[in-house]
């Protein structure tokens, strides 16, 4: 777990430079968030959305969410938008269904990319799964990211 999701400590005197931490590793994941949803978005991805989970769960702060058109660029997509994320220093903890052609999954921790095909993202519908997550207005925020 990274120190920026430890809730389990009361806060003290010296939290408020944990505080500041926090909030500067989660403006830090925000950006990433918004960066990999552009980057889904220029390789032609469809209805690319970014779910903020910092108030619903500690697993990850951000979900990217795309749909591809077809294996070989659901492939592309996964690719670039992990070849942007570690540009800026992030590194993918897991990656899954690297060779599918109905749900890529990258893992970076605070950020998890999935890019589905269109069955695929009806099946598993992980906006309705994870309806009480807020959806960013990744496209405004993205003009401050970088």
């Amino acid at each position: 777990m990274t120190e920026h999701r430890s809730r389990a400590f009361p806060i003290s005197r010296k939290s408020v430079s944990s505080d500041e931490q926090r909030t500067a590793a989660l403006q830090h994941s925000l950006t990433l968030a918004c960066l990999c949803a552009r980057s889904a978005d220029d390789s032609r991805g469809k209805d690319t959305l970014v779910l903020d989970l910092t108030g619903v769960t500690p697993i990850a702060d951000y979900f990217v969410i795309t749909t591809g058109t077809s294996g070989r660029q659901m492939q592309a997509l996964a690719i670039e938008a992990g070849r942007v994320l570690r540009e800026h220093g992030s590194r993918p903890y897991g990656i899954e269904g690297r060779d599918d052609t109905q749900w890529i999954l990258h893992d970076f921790g605070d950020i998890v990319l999935h890019v589905f095909s269109a069955e695929a993202r009806k099946l598993y519908d992980l906006e309705h799964l994870w309806a009480d997550a807020p959806h960013v207005d990744w496209k405004k925020l993205n003009g401050q990211a970088g």
